[in-house]
């Protein structure tokens, strides 16, 4: 079986953050090597998004080519993606040739089916200081939906809604700062209604036309959630094409001054680079996207949810012969310290920024994953923070597996020169041992199969745990001291030699370097696709990892710790970042008392209530997993709710201050034994807390992260 894996192309007009990394990128990473080392086949594709109108408008800015830009950035963040660890098969770009040809005969494809596109004459925003018409992200105004006055024409920063330059009030062209003039102009859409029905069967249950193609168990809540948030609204059809001079050109006749749609021809950049890939590397293209034995899984953040799951699978099934993704694990969102990634307030770190301030740091790149994979915004949104980075360096790395891993080799070479010592394989300890690290590789294996990579690092940490508890009790040095020939000296050895190997093994598609590290102080091989499948046929026969009379290096310290009272440097790098925070914080704080509202006034404090009323409040956490508006209603959203172990229908009086889409996966604090009653026709089973703050927006009261659903508040 072949597995196809696509990560969401990054956009060459700047350089990426962390929450880039934790959300598309690092996870697919550890898919990838993971499936590698189980002797599968696998591609995974990638490349740089570089076309639409925010790099035409950079452009314009800066007086550059968007050449200039798209060259800039491509090679940045491909050069950061390396130096990370990241291992694409292939690493691509949309303004190559091939691409340009593949999204053309794309269209072409689509168009000689005669039924997916129609032609619009449509109104347009236009530039009549510049003699052009506007682009989405051309036009700014204020939100309809929050009020941000700086909304682009195509979705608001601030709220995240997607909007229309129509929406917006008080529009002006960002070029000229002009108000801009509705005209009419001629545009292709893709048909996307014409797909909705089969969608809606393929994202509920997994088929479509009674074949069964996905199970929709395997996917996550909050993707399915978004998507049947969509389909209930009902689709309509998209525009597909663009009036700008920057992209690939519109193959038809009339269609002069116009290009595909940036959303349109980018997840075609997978397709261009499978065939890019398989021009450089031999194969056919086509066995990995339309083959039988071949499965796509896609790696993307959930803003690109609706995308990768209906807009691009609608695509592919309207050309025909080509796979639909059989998952799509999206990451929700990764904050910084509290607050959102913000390069114009210095709030964060860019990837690149992070390897040249810790060129100095002992593993950096490791040290990066592993707080990042310790920390993935799986099902809800999770937060960076250098306290944090620091906690899981010390303690898992260096405490865990650099501190096993040390004492092994130090005693192995105390004891027996380095060599692995001779035992009788039959013993009860040697098979307990070799049961409990097969059943580890086992469990670590079957979490990142399932999309659960917090959960696979988890069980590696146990493995570590397990290794140091074990030599720690065994104590070979008590029994050294008393007999040096004892043999239970020799069977401990073994075993914790054992583990080491497992760990070396389990670590590679986590921290790669670390375990190229461990690997070279065990003196085995660099890791060869199917170690990982020929460790579990080794332990299921009871054979060693490591045989006896193997020879081990010597270790060191691999992990030296950042909050080492003897060395101060690491900690150092880290007090330098916890130091831009703190002036990034203040000038924030500045702006936002500058800008501060005139503060409303609160609501006066309700009547005194005793604490058995108190009591008598079931509040749970729940995570909301579906969400659309009421008909006929302007304030209400009927929202599904997970509380862990049953689900609920809920109406609130959101609308006016959420859209459907940015409250799906939110996680939230509900009042759950309110007596249910019907709210425009529409059946309410509990109540979401919100606060109110001085301005009267509304906010979500959620519990901090790591929380699951169903958990008691009080």
């Amino acid at each position: 079986m072949r597995t196809l894996l696509t990560s969401a192309l990054p956009y060459a007009n700047g350089p990426l953050h962390l929450g880039h990394l934790a959300g598309a990128y690092l996870p697919a990473d550890i898919y990838a090597r993971y499936l590698r080392l189980r002797g599968r086949q696998v591609l995974w594709v990638c490349g740089s998004d570089e076309h639409g109108a925010a790099i035409t408008l950079r452009a314009k800015k800066e007086g550059i080519s968007p050449r200039e830009i798209i060259d800039t950035y491509h090679n940045l963040n491909k050069g950061s993606f390396e130096s990370l660890g990241i291992s694409f098969d292939y690493y691509h770009r949309t303004s190559a040739p091939l691409h340009h040809e593949t999204s053309q005969d794309f269209f072409k494809a689509l168009l000689e089916k005669g039924d997916q596109f129609e032609v619009k004459t449509t109104e347009q925003y236009y530039d009549p200081s510049i003699d052009q018409f506007l682009a989405d992200r051309y036009i700014k105004g204020e939100c309809p939906n929050c009020g941000n006055p700086e909304a682009f024409g195509d979705q608001c920063e601030v709220c995240g809604r997607d909007l229309s330059p129509t929406e917006l009030i008080n529009p002006v062209s960002v070029v000229s700062g002009a108000k801009p003039e509705l005209r009419e102009t001629k545009h292709w859409f893709f048909r996307l209604d014409e797909h909705e029905a089969w969608l809606k069967e393929w994202i509920q249950n997994g088929t479509v036309d009674g074949q069964q193609l996905h199970d929709p168990k395997t996917w996550k809540k909050h993707v399915i959630g978004q998507c049947m948030s969509w389909l209930n609204e009902g689709l309509h059809a998209r525009s597909i094409t663009r009036d700008l001079d920057w992209g690939i050109q519109v193959p038809v006749e009339g269609a002069e001054g116009k290009v595909l749609y940036v959303w349109f021809d980018a997840p075609i950049g997978y397709i261009s680079a499978t065939k890019q890939w398989a021009a450089e590397n031999g194969g056919n293209w086509e066995d990995w996207w339309k083959g039988e034995d071949s499965r796509l899984v896609h790696f993307i953040g959930k803003d690109n949810i609706v995308f990768h799951c209906i807009v691009f699978p609608a695509m592919l099934s309207a050309h025909g012969e080509y796979n639909l993704p059989e998952n799509v694990p999206a990451n929700q969102f990764l904050n910084f310290e509290g607050g959102k990634f913000s390069k114009s307030r210095g709030w964060g770190i860019e990837l690149q920024e992070y390897i040249d301030e810790f060129k100095d740091f002992p593993n950096a790149a490791d040290a990066l994953r592993w707080a990042l994979i310790r920390n993935l915004p799986e099902q809800q949104d999770a937060d960076f923070t250098w306290d944090g980075f620091t906690e899981y360096h010390d303690k898992d790395l260096a405490d865990k597996l650099g501190n096993f891993i040390n004492r092994v080799m130090v005693l192995m070479h105390k004891y027996y020169g380095g060599k692995i010592p001779e035992i009788h394989l039959a013993t009860d300890d040697v098979i307990n041992v070799n049961a409990n690290v097969f059943s580890s590789l086992r469990k670590i294996g079957d979490d990142i199969e399932a999309y659960r990579f917090k959960d696979a690092a988890t069980a590696f940490v146990e493995l570590a745990t397990y290794g140091n508890t074990y030599l720690q009790d065994a104590a070979p040095w008590t029994l050294f001291k008393a007999d040096p020939n004892d043999p239970a000296i020799a069977i401990t050895m073994y075993n914790s030699a054992q583990i080491a190997a497992a760990l070396a093994i389990a670590a590679a598609p986590f921290i790669p370097e670390a375990s190229a590290k461990l690997r070279a102080v065990l003196l085995q091989k660099e890791a060869q696709a199917s170690d990982w499948e020929l460790a579990f046929v080794l332990l299921q026969k009871g054979q060693a990892l490591l045989p006896s009379g193997h020879e081990i290096g010597k270790a060191g310290v691999l992990f030296p710790k950042i909050i080492d009272r003897k060395d101060d440097s690491r900690n150092a790098i880290i007090q330098l970042q916890r130091n831009k925070m703190a002036s990034a914080l203040a000038l924030r704080e500045e702006e936002e008392l500058a800008a501060a509202p005139v503060v409303a006034e609160r609501a006066p404090a309700k009547a005194e209530i005793t604490f058995d009323d108190f009591q008598k409040l079931d509040m749970r956490t729940a995570t909301i997993l579906t969400a659309e508006k009421v008909k006929k209603s302007s304030k209400l959203l009927h929202l599904t709710i997970d509380l862990g172990n049953e689900e609920r229908s809920v109406v609130s009086g959101i609308a006016k201050h959420f859209s459907p889409e940015e409250v799906v996966g939110r996680q939230v604090v509900t009042v759950t034994n309110l007596a249910p009653r019907k709210m425009a026709g529409v059946l309410s089973e509990a109540m979401i807390l919100m606060a109110e703050d001085d301005t009267g927006k509304l906010q979500f009261i959620s519990p901090p992260p790591g929380f699951g659903n169903g958990f008691l508040v009080s």
